[in-house]
């Protein structure tokens, strides 16, 4: 499923807006599969770094000055944002990071296009989504559920703080379970068209739907209880 071509990097990042941190994840190769197509493709991954936790609602409410969740708790999870709002947020970030930003929002402001080159911050492709989560293991998830994810046995129907819950191999906390995270990817551009993807499960979904391989999409503008995002950013390997 997947080969790991180096060491997780021991070092974390800090942003100095809002004490976000994220972790350096190594290159590789994995590969991908749509259970609904039965589609399978490998993908080549260059290093990057990704947020140690899910965007929690004090991140999110000192960069964009809003509170959009349905669960009030400063580390809990933000949750009804769109994929759009995530977006925004990116940009929102890395102005305020001192960085270049990564989108260019389209008109209608339900797209955005990546800018080119940009180190600033963004939301995973869901192959480095899937990556990440996986961190150097090759089955449905990194440990036992219950262990690692807020789901609806254990979740009292509402999102928990991250980093509760054991983290996985390569330090990141919350990827299954707590809440569904949006990846930059389209889902299936010619039958669905601007949707968007999420992935790793949320607070509300029985066992089956907290898997490292699932995968789910909406509308860039459709936002809900128990969706969020992490962010990550490129890195620029000439320095390395």
């Amino acid at each position: 499923m997947m080969k790991k071509i180096a060491h997780l990097s021991e070092t974390s990042e800090t942003s100095e807006t809002s004490d976000l941190q994220t972790v350096q994840i190594p290159a590789g190769t994995i590969a991908m599969r749509d259970d609904r197509t039965g589609r399978k493709w490998l993908v080549e991954l260059a290093p990057y770094a990704i947020g140690r936790y899910p965007v929690t609602q004090a991140q999110y409410a000192e960069i964009t000055g809003l509170r959009p969740s349905s669960y009030a708790g400063a580390r809990s999870p933000v949750e009804n944002v769109s994929w759009i709002d995530a977006v925004r947020f990116c940009n929102l970030l890395s102005r305020a990071a001192g960085l270049d930003d990564s989108y260019k929002i389209h008109d209608d402001e339900t797209g955005a296009s990546l800018v080119a080159e940009s180190r600033g911050y963004r939301l995973p492709t869901e192959a480095e989504w899937e990556y990440a989560c996986r961190a150097g293991t090759n089955g449905p998830r990194y440990g036992e559920l219950d262990d690692i994810a807020w789901y609806r046995e254990n979740s009292a129907q509402r999102t928990h703080e991250v980093g509760q819950k054991r983290p996985n191999d390569w330090g990141l906390y919350d990827t299954l379970g707590n809440v569904w995270e949006w990846c930059a990817d389209q889902y299936d551009p010619e039958v669905y068209g601007s949707y968007r993807v999420f992935r790793g499960g949320g607070w509300s979904d029985l066992e089956r739907g907290c898997l490292a391989t699932n995968r789910r999409r909406s509308h860039p503008t459709f936002a809900i209880d128990d969706l969020g995002f992490r962010v990550a950013r490129s890195l620029d390997v000439s320095r390395r």
